[in-house]
């Protein structure tokens, strides 16, 4: 295959890169042991079933078993095609194998090449091709995102021609396509639109890459349909789009362009992906390298008030990392891998429980919130299904190279590396990120003149020093830069040199007294007891702006422990690295205060904190209003709605004769309070109803109406209308001549 000229480093592959050593191979290994868990034919139930077969196995649960059924195949398909790539291991490729012959005789008992185990697709589908497209973002024509799916199907049978060569998967792909082409053909450019409002994954990525190998045009005249204007158009003209907006649904769009620039050539593709990266990672990012909350993205650089047990969705960081790798091989800028190491380190590998493997739908970074985890067969999603695909792969990213020229390290991770173009085999030996010392040997091979890139990583603010055989080659004084070594390599030549790790702090950008403590690329977290411990009080840390080495310090015989001296309230803090606190109660972001400061505030600060623990206690169920996962959750239904957004929160008005409605849990024991915010909206003078089950609950004006601010009421709800219920049907209608109130958030809580 040729190699674009957009392209001036090249990735590995996964079979020339073996993780040797450090917690990224006990995650490769559990994760395997997992996948040989899964029984594939309970993932193609649906598939057979929806072809006309007889399924050999009963379905998984999560979403397997409702809307999205399917997805979490082209998962497994890329997961278990990466394992064998790495490891050769042939339990691997028979499972890809048997799942692919499988997908082969569901085609051909239909001739329109169609697979997919999503219910009612062929009605919604015949719709779709007849121009009758509805959509509230998550679903299409009431399917829920089966573009997504279908996007997940097509890449894992791409990754099992690739890192398989099973060439049925090709074929059967190709069909696939065939039918996209079909489905569509007839669509105009604004029905295009309509429909890409439904979240489609990275449609254009997959099929830029059945162009890239097919070089049929059709799939590349197809990708490029799949191109979302509402939301590409202004990242192009360099603005931020993305407040407000469901943050994995936009990562893949731009992923796929990153691909079409590399095929095509075109610099408003490059500029998009490049535009998009530097703003969700330099204005939407967390300090553990994830993004969003509650699986949204917020106002830029506004990103204090963001911490909830929602944040961080790991299928936006695992997109975030292919980005970067587009984005480096077209420009290889060590700034790209400071932040791929930093998210791969903190969200990746925090991402996963050790001792089971399972993964983390959020990372949670509220103060006082511990991580959850998936179950093996029971509650398959979006990020059970990245999860696997996470762990198989975790030495793609740690070398490029330029042919035979250049070799760039950019991770410091235990590997094994056999770069073929020059011939040559390296070995990199470290304990980091518990230690910065790092050997790099050349194993094998003929003698080779070769480049040899370090990256210098932005925390490293030391000089470093790098010796060949006992002497000194170079030095670097410049953080978030590479440093070389140029020579005629040999076998048995060692690169030696220590990365300087310090202890500091980092702030969130709207607020410089609320901070995250990291040592080198690791964010320190305080252990706040395990999991199953009522939660504590929320640490603050009085430092008087000293020095974090004055009030910071290592616990001796403890690899990256620290202690805090004299500084934490209502006590002293044990800080580890975050990805390992996986049973544990946390705190990742601390406030900052002066003694005198504190004197002040802490009554306010802990009456603030018993309200928001009493609060939550008394939660049987959240509704973030706006939003298209919470919406499609609680089956909000809708007519004549002005959907906006403001300070970072959506909001829905219905106008006048017009409703939205959605269902909420109650706890039937007892007396529940229904807690509406809403925005204060001066364009309209609200009248409305709200019913609970079609009865009237209450007719509100909102005469203490806040302008331009969200506030809260509070309704009782009779108790007869919530006993021996599980939920209720919640519905906001404007009375004849008015709007209603523009509610952002609903909230149950039992009386207090």
């Amino acid at each position: 295959m040729s190699i674009s000229p957009a392209i001036r480093v090249q990735h590995f592959p996964l079979s020339d890169v073996h993780v040797t050593g450090g917690p990224f191979t006990h995650a490769n290994k559990i994760c395997a042991e997992y996948l040989l868990a899964v029984e594939p034919d309970r993932l193609l139930h649906s598939f057979l079933k929806h072809s006309g077969l007889e399924p050999k196995a009963p379905i998984y649960e999560g979403w397997e078993n409702l809307g999205l059924a399917g997805h979490s195949l082209g998962h497994y398909l890329t997961a278990c095609a990466q394992e064998y790539a790495v490891n050769q291991d042939p339990r691997f490729k028979e499972r890809v194998d048997y799942i692919v012959g499988e997908l082969v005789a569901c085609q051909a008992n239909r001739p329109d090449g169609y697979i997919a185990a999503m219910p009612d697709g062929d009605r919604v589908w015949s719709e779709i091709k007849n121009g009758e497209i509805r959509s509230k973002g998550f679903d299409l024509n009431g399917l829920w995102a089966p573009w997504y799916t279908h996007h997940k199907v097509l890449a894992g049978l791409i990754d099992a021609y690739r890192l398989t060569d099973n060439q049925l998967a090709l074929k059967v792909a190709e069909k696939f396509a065939a039918w996209a082409i079909e489905t569509t053909k007839n669509l105009t450019p604004d029905l295009w639109q309509k429909m890409l409002a439904c979240e489609y994954g990275g449609m254009n990525d997959s099929l830029a890459e059945l162009y890239a190998i097919t070089h049929e045009a059709k799939y590349l005249d197809l990708s490029r349909r799949f191109y979302d204007h509402l939301v590409l158009d202004p990242l192009a003209d360099k603005q931020d789009s993305l407040p407000g907006k469901h943050s994995n649904t936009q990562i893949p769009k731009v992923i796929g362009l990153a691909r079409l620039y590399e095929i095509e050539g075109s610099n408003r593709d490059r500029d998009i992906a490049q535009f998009f990266w530097d703003t969700v990672v330099h204005h939407h990012t967390y300090a553990i390298g994830g993004n969003s909350n509650h699986e949204s993205l917020g106002p830029p650089d506004k990103r204090s008030d963001r911490l909830s047990t929602n944040t961080c969705e790991t299928c936006n960081t695992y997109n975030m990392l292919k980005l970067t790798r587009h984005l480096f091989e077209w420009e290889p800028r060590a700034e790209y891998f400071d932040f791929y190491e930093r998210a791969h380190i903190n969200h990746i590998l925090a991402s996963q429980n050790p001792e089971s493997g399972m993964m983390s739908y959020f990372v949670p970074l509220s103060s006082g919130a511990h991580r959850t985890y998936s179950t093996p067969f029971d509650d398959w999603t979006c990020c059970h299904g990245s999860g696997m695909e996470n762990h198989t792969k975790h030495g793609d990213s740690v070398y490029f190279h330029q042919g035979s020229q250049k070799l760039f390290v950019n991770l410091f991770v235990p590997t094994e590396l056999n770069w073929r173009e020059a011939g040559i085999s390296l070995k990199q030996e470290s304990d980091f990120p518990y230690d910065g010392r790092i050997k790099l040997t050349i194993t094998d091979g003929a003698d080779a003149d070769f480049e040899l890139a370090i990256r210098h990583p932005s925390w490293a603010t030391g000089e470093i020093s790098a010796e060949v055989n006992g002497q000194v080659a170079a030095t670097s004084s410049k953080p978030s830069s590479y440093f070389s070594i140029i020579r005629t390599w040999k076998v048995g030549d060692e690169v030696t040199f220590i990365l300087p790790m310090e202890l500091y702090t980092e702030a969130m950008p709207d607020n410089p007294n609320r901070v995250a403590i990291l040592y080198g690329p690791v964010v320190l977290a305080a252990d706040l007891g395990l999991e199953s411990d009522a939660p504590s009080r929320t640490p603050v840390l009085i430092t008087d702006s000293k020095p974090i080495s004055d009030w910071l310090r290592p616990v001796a015989g403890e690899s990256l422990a620290f202690l805090t001296h004299g500084v934490g309230r209502p006590s002293d803090l044990k800080l580890r690295p975050f990805f390992e606190l996986y049973r544990e109660r946390y705190a990742v972001y601390f406030d900052q205060f002066k003694e005198e400061e504190w004197a002040q505030q802490e009554v306010a600060y802990r009456l603030e904190e018993q309200r928001q623990l009493d609060l939550e206690a008394r939660t049987v169920d959240t509704m973030r209003i706006g939003e298209m996962q919470p919406e499609r959750d609680h089956d909000l239904q809708a007519e004549k709605n002005d959907l906006r957004d403001s300070n970072g929160q959506a909001f829905r008005t219905p106008l006048e004769g017009g409703w939205f409605e959605f269902t909420m849990k109650v706890d039937s024991s007892c007396q529940n309070e229904l807690v509406m915010t809403y925005w204060g909206n001066d364009r309209t003078k609200p009248t409305f109803e709200i019913l609970v089950n079609g009865q009237h609950l209450a007719t509100e004006t909102l005469p203490n109406l806040k302008q331009n601010q969200y506030f809260d009421e509070t309704l009782a709800l009779p108790i007869e209308q919530t006993q021996g219920k599980d939920d209720v049907r919640i519905r906001v209608q404007a009375l004849p001549g008015h709007a209603a109130g523009s509610l952002s958030f609903a909230r149950m809580v039992r009386e207090s």
